[in-house]
């Protein structure tokens, strides 16, 4: 398991998240490194999903605690699964990107020239020059990936949380994509995303978290994605009950 570090980005101390008192993530330990990349793997059912959640702040621990580092006028920039966001409001793909700049900007706020200009580069940067005019309602699902990931780009957070990334995208988006999570790591930006292909994980994670609900190993990709280790987080999920309730302790 990956221990706390004075430069840890996150950090969880025996954290329990649960939906009605069913445990989703269970005493849960350990730390995020600043600047680490971390792929978040397990069954369906695992909790990844859930563990984002918690560290965005959608979610309360029933347990423990979430410890978030002083992360900057950025804040954490939060990408969840694809059914969870909205596509048929009426928006255009630029200013989809410039919500990236709500924490400057507010509800009431006006984007500045300089706010627009970064959101051309960030379309720019995903392969979508000439987009901006374009609703997103008519966008295919990969398109509408990469403007969801320019609006990454102009939030440029230091910590950044990825639910699904790649899923339902064509090979070509995911490879570009996944060209600007490795960009983001050699920023020394923290990222954490759920990955459910193995071979992705190996290639260009340099650190895993493995979850039954539990966690199976956190570590170094090569030490934590083994067989044995897959088998094992197979067995554990498969053990839950889906009627168990959370472990909170009843004073005596």
């Amino acid at each position: 398991m990956m221990n706390r570090s004075t430069e840890s980005a996150v950090v969880f101390r025996d954290l329990t998240l649960t939906y009605e008192r069913h445990p989703a993530v269970h005493h849960l330990s350990g730390a995020m490194a600043r600047g680490s990349l971390t792929a978040i793997v397990g069954p369906n059912g695992a909790g990844k999903s859930t563990l984002l959640k918690g560290i965005v702040g959608q979610m309360r621990p029933a347990e423990g605690v979430i410890e978030r580092a002083d992360l900057g006028r950025g804040g954490i920039a939060y990408l969840p699964q694809h059914a969870e966001i909205e596509r048929r409001f009426p928006i255009s793909v630029i200013d989809t990107v410039l919500l990236g700049h709500w924490r400057q900007i507010g509800w009431a706020g006006a984007a500045t020239e300089a706010m627009r200009e970064a959101a051309g580069k960030a379309l720019a940067a995903v392969g979508l020059d000439g987009f901006e005019r374009r609703p997103i309602d008519t966008l295919s699902v990969g398109q509408f990936q990469r403007v969801l990931f320019a609006r990454l780009i102009v939030q440029d957070a230091e910590l950044i949380l990825l639910d699904e990334p790649f899923a339902s995208v064509d090979w070509r988006t995911s490879e570009d994509l996944l060209h600007l999570v490795e960009i983001w790591h050699r920023e020394r930006r923290t990222v954490a995303a759920v990955l459910h292909d193995l071979d992705q994980v190996r290639a260009h994670f340099p650190d895993a978290l493995l979850m039954a609900r539990e966690c199976v190993a956190w570590g170094a990709t090569r030490d934590v994605v083994t067989p044995d280790n897959l088998r094992l987080a197979r067995q554990m999920s498969e053990a839950w009950s889906a009627e168990a309730e959370d472990c909170r302790r009843v004073p005596a």
